[in-house]
This record gives structure tokens, C-alpha cells and sequence, in this order.
């Protein structure tokens, strides 16, 4: 039969090599130039002492390769790897060039184990583009503190974004990798499936590698059905501001979809809505606005309108499938200052309070009432939940009581830090990476269905998945979430996107690449695919737990269970993160 390949699409807006002096767009959806890097770099000696002026190589997808260097590794010539049917897997292949590349093309041919197919429309190919990145704080403990003049930060050129369009150049002294992301079909029959990825050039012959999918004999259940609970927050504002759309306008949602979709993919299970006015006091480059309308009648009564709201849970749980949960922010924001629209001033006015205060209590108790009605009438009450996060016990406790004396039922979740005396009034508690819920504690909650889950942020340095993160801290999260007995993980921002997110990560309050893990365009990245490489570890553990105990089988529950036991905080090493989940999948996939 022959041969077919996937090609990567050709469309009319082309991405540009790097151009001094940067007259690119701010706001590129297709075309757009790399941030130039000043770090030191390969000679033009160096480059030129290839053997061959283009090489060809399957990589490592636990190394950033860097653009102006000539990459420090043996070719390899053949890749190979094991997988269950419905997993996706990573490999990245690296090109390096002292020459010019003119209209590079990579395309993939089916994979095929005898009469059985995988075909090329199951692989995805990205070249990866380069941006800008920074470091931790100076003494390496936090990637938190703010950082107004990037001029003090250590910043490089690091890979990250897998683009969606072809490049029309690949420069002379330059690397250009790779990403191969193969989703492996459900009903794939189980064998060894082999297939070629191959470079192309108008100015050079064509390159070939071949590589080796061993699918076997278990399956991953679709992301929709995942156990893990995945929160990263959506920031729709984000969207229309870098697509230049109005807000919530039927292009805000077209510019969504794919975005989301994406999300999806990844097992996403939360909703994230904002009901008040900056619920983080603007901590990102756009800031969140409220999405429910509060007016104050000219009797003094209350009206609310939510139309944007509906509109939004609306579009993520029927269009995109995520459908879950609602998490609603926040009753208690990072600046105590809630707004309204006053009908007696024909003005915007805001209620300075805090909880506790008679203020705070009229407006949010009112408001609390009036939601709870209308969310039983949509059919979402038992899926939503009022959310705050790293907020004090005393704030807590008095905003709590505002929500049970207005709607006892109502579901409350909380990210930040373990409290007795609240944790039993929370669905969903999500603790801080490195603390711990008491053992009873944690089987009293999963007993009741209540949700127990870690983030990280800037906090963390490391594991984490800032633009300078190694890659395979990604996927390490994954792995301590069930090392921890944890039901999932939250990160605070998806796509919080900085001001010119393609080209520099960089932001004036934190480490790099804390905002985002995906890119305008719906591009991935390393850190967003490597993530999804933990949670499906993590499915994958969860569901050969689960029959070994049902088995009786012991001996090897109780191998995985001391493997998994690793990936705690005081046995991680960033040195040694790569081989503790090499070492860990090859006992993972020998089942």
C-alpha cells in the first residue's frame, strides 16, 4: 500500500526569522519574529567544524535545546517507546544546520504493526519557536518578589512554544527542534507500530528517522472520564484582549474555542468564573472583571444580571465538555473592595468592607440569596462552589458564615493552607505544594465525596513549569499528586497571557512563564504536553492500583505503591528528576 504523511498545514501567514530591530506585530496570531538572544553562544568556528552542514537527530524531551549552540549529543537514529492504547506520547527530534534551510517541511508517514494502522492523522508536529525566559529570585527560593526592570534578571532564549505553522527558514548556525506528539487510537490493536518522520528542503535532501511505538494491551480511559482533577484557571479577558475582539462577542468566542478545547483535552474539570470586579486586585497583565451585574436600586434593593456568566458556563460545559464543577471568585479578594452600579448616582461605586463588617454582609448576602435561586433554576447548583484562596482563618470563617446563613447548601472551596477548624466546611480543599492533610482527615473528606487537592505557583521553585523549568518537572507534578493522595492539581493561570506572550514570558511580578502554559494561535508547549504526560501517569497508576487490590495481588500493589512513594517534596532533587520518572514508567508500562 502506499505510503501517506502528514504534512505540517501550509497556510498563508508565514512565521519570520529572527530580524534585528523587531518590527513584528505586538499582537501576532500567525506571523511573528523570535526575541534576539544576547547570551554568549557557538562561534561561527564551532558551527562550521560539522561534519555534515545539516544534521538530523531524535532528541530528549527533558532538554530546552539551545537555538545558537550546536547541541551537545550522540545521533540517534532510531526512537522507540511503549504506551497504552489512548495515551499520547512525546518524542522530540532535533535539527541543527551551519547552512540555511529553505521552506523546511517535517511530515510523518502512518505507523503500521503488520496489518494494523495508527494513522498519520494521529500525530501532531510542531517546530518549537524560542522565548524570551528569566530565573528564580537571586538566592534560587522563589520565583515570587516583583521584577520591574527586566535589565536585572538573568534572561535568556529558551524553547518552548510548538507552533502550528511551518517556518520558512531554518537560519544557518542554528537548532530547530522537533515536538511529535502521537495519540494513540482506543481501539489500536496492540503491537509494535513503526514509522518514519522525515525533513524536507528545497536546498537539501530529503532526512529520515525512523521510530518504534510498542502499544499495549491496556487502555486510557478518554480525558472527559479522568479521575485526576485538573484546575487551571481560564482567563477569557486575556483572549480578547490579544485577539483584538470585543468582549464576549461571537469572535471572543470563536478565538476561545480551540483554546479550550485544548484544555479539555488535558482533563480540565473546573469553570473558572469571576463574581466581582479584579477578585486578585489585577495581579496579571489583563485583569478579570466581574461576571454577574450588580445594580442598587433606587429603593435600595438589589438586581443582578447574569447574562455574561450564563453565556460563559454555557460555552465551557455544553460547547467544550467541561462540566464538572463551577468555581466562582471570590468573597474575598486580595483589595476588600466590592463595586456596583448605584441607580441613584448613575454611577459606579464600591463597597469598602471586610468580612465580618455589616457592609460585607448586605452585599454579598443579598447577592448569595438571589445567586443560589438562579443557579437551581440553570441546573448548575450542585456544581458550583464559592471560592477563595490563600486567605486567613478569621476571614474565612466570618465569609463562610455569610454564605451559610444566605444559602446553607451552598458548596465552599478554598486553595491555600490546612485549617482545622474550617477544613469539614469545605468541598474543596486544595493545600500548597509541601503541605499535607492529616491521614484521617483526608479519609474523612474522600468519604464524604469531598475533593483534596496541591497546587503550585511562584512560590514553588521547583517543581514547577516556569519557561525555564526543566521539562520534566511537568510531568513530576503529576506523579507527586498521587505520591501525596491527592484527587488533582491546580495551577492559578492557563492562559493569563503577558503583553507580548509569543516572543517574552517574562512579567513585572513573577519568575517566567508563571502567567501561562499555553500560547496565543492555540500553540501548546513543552511544559503544557509534559503535564499531560503526568496526568496520564497518574490514570494510569490509579487504574492498575485499583486491579491489583481487586485481584488480591499484593506483591505488585505493593511495588508500584514503593515506587510512587518517591515523589514527595523531601526526596526531590532537579538533578535527578529525569531519571525518577524514566526509572518509574519502565516499571509503569511493564504491566
Amino acid at each position: 500500500m502506499k505510503k501517506t504523511f502528514l504534512f505540517l498545514p501550509i497556510l498563508l501567514l508565514l512565521v519570520c526569522p529572527v530580524i534585528s530591530g523587531q518590527n513584528c506585530s505586538s499582537h501576532p496570531l500567525g506571523e511573528y519574529c523570535e526575541m534576539t538572544d544576547n547570551k554568549p553562544h557557538d562561534s561561527a568556528e564551532v558551527w562550521d567544524k560539522l561534519k555534515q552542514p545539516v544534521q538530523f537527530s531524535w532528541g530528549s524531551t527533558d532538554i530546552r535545546y539551545h537555538k545558537l549552540n550546536v547541541p551537545k549529543m550522540n545521533k540517534q537514529s532510531f526512537w522507540q517507546t511503549k504506551g497504552w492504547k489512548g495515551e499520547r506520547v512525546n518524542a522530540q527530534a532535533v535539527i541543527w544546520t551551519n547552512k540555511e534551510i529553505e521552506a523546511p517541511t517535517i511530515r510523518v508517514s502512518d505507523l503500521r504493526s503488520g496489518s494494523a494502522i495508527i494513522p498519520s492523522s494521529a500525530v501532531s508536529l510542531n517546530f518549537v519557536r524560542y522565548v524570551m525566559t528569566d530565573e528564580l529570585s537571586k538566592d534560587g527560593t522563589t520565583g515570587c518578589g516583583h521584577r520591574p526592570d527586566p535589565a536585572q534578571w538573568d534572561s535568556s532564549l529558551v524553547a518552548d512554544i510548538l507552533d502550528i505553522l511551518p517556518l520558512p527558514v531554518i537560519e544557518a548556525r542554528s537548532t530547530r527542534p522537533v515536538w511529535m506528539n502521537v495519540w494513540i487510537p482506543q481501539d489500536a490493536r496492540p503491537g509494535k507500530y513503526k514509522g518514519t518522520l522525515t525533513l524536507s528542503g528545497k536546498n537539501i535532501p530529503d532526512m529520515s528517522l525512523p521510530f518504534e511505538i510498542l502499544v499495549l494491551n491496556r487502555t486510557l480511559p478518554a480525558p472527559s472520564d479522568w479521575v485526576f482533577h485538573l484546575d487551571l484557571w481560564q482567563h477569557p479577558y486575556s483572549v480578547a484582549r490579544y485577539y483584538e475582539v470585543p468582549l464576549w462577542s461571537e469572535a471572543h468566542f470563536d478565538a476561545m474555542r480551540p483554546i479550550m478545547k485544548r484544555l479539555a483535552d488535558a482533563g480540565q474539570k473546573i469553570i473558572t468564573t469571576t463574581i466581582m470586579h479584579k477578585p486578585w486586585n489585577g495581579q496579571t497583565y489583563d485583569h478579570f472583571d466581574s461576571m454577574i451585574f450588580r445594580m442598587k436600586k433606587l429603593d435600595g434593593n438589589w438586581e443582578y444580571d447574569y447574562t455574561i456568566f450564563d453565556k460563559w458556563v454555557e460555552f465551557m460545559m455544553y460547547e467544550i465538555g467541561i462540566d464538572k464543577q463551577i468555581n466562582c471568585y471570590t468573597l474575598i479578594p486580595w483589595a476588600l473592595s466590592f463595586d456596583y452600579y448605584d441607580q441613584a448616582t448613575n454611577r459606579i461605586q464600591f463597597v469598602e468592607a471586610k468580612p465580618g463588617d455589616d457592609a460585607y454582609d448586605d452585599y454579598w448576602g443579598s447577592f448569595l440569596k438571589d445567586f443560589a435561586k438562579h443557579l437551581r433554576q440553570k441546573g448548575w447548583f450542585d456544581k458550583t462552589t464559592i471560592t477563595m484562596d490563600e486567605r486567613g482563618l478569621e476571614a474565612m470563617t466570618a465569609a463562610i458564615k455569610v454564605i451559610r446563613d444566605a444559602e446553607p447548601a451552598f458548596k465552599i472551596s478554598s486553595a491555600g493552607y490546612y485549617h482545622e477548624e474550617i477544613q469539614h466546611e469545605l468541598y474543596e480543599l486544595c493545600l500548597a505544594y509541601g503541605h499535607s492533610f492529616p491521614e484521617d482527615v483526608r479519609e474523612e473528606r474522600r468519604e464524604a465525596g469531598k475533593i483534596s487537592t496541591v497546587y503550585t505557583c511562584c512560590s514553588e521553585p521547583y517543581p514547577n513549569t516556569f519557561t525555564f523549568s526543566p521539562p520534566a518537572e511537568a510531568a513530576w507534578i503529576g506523579w507527586h499528586t498521587m505520591a501525596g493522595d491527592y484527587d488533582g492539581y491546580l495551577r492559578w493561570a492557563y492562559n493569563s497571557w503577558t503583553k507580548d506572550p509569543l516572543r517574552d514570558t517574562r512579567f513585572h511580578t513573577w519568575a517566567a512563564g508563571d502567567c501561562y502554559l499555553v500560547y496565543p494561535g492555540n500553540r501548546s508547549s513543552i511544559r503544557f504536553e509534559r503535564l499531560i504526560e503526568g496526568i496520564q501517569d497518574f490514570e494510569k497508576i490509579r487504574i492498575l492500583k485499583e486491579e491489583f487490590q481487586r485481584k488480591g495481588n499484593q506483591s505488585q500493589l505493593q511495588k508500584l505503591n514503593q515506587i510512587v512513594s518517591q515523589f514527595m517534596p523531601d526526596n526531590f532533587s532537579k538533578e535527578h528528576t529525569e531519571k525518577m520518572i524514566k526509572e518509574a514508567r519502565v516499571l509503569l508500562n511493564s504491566y
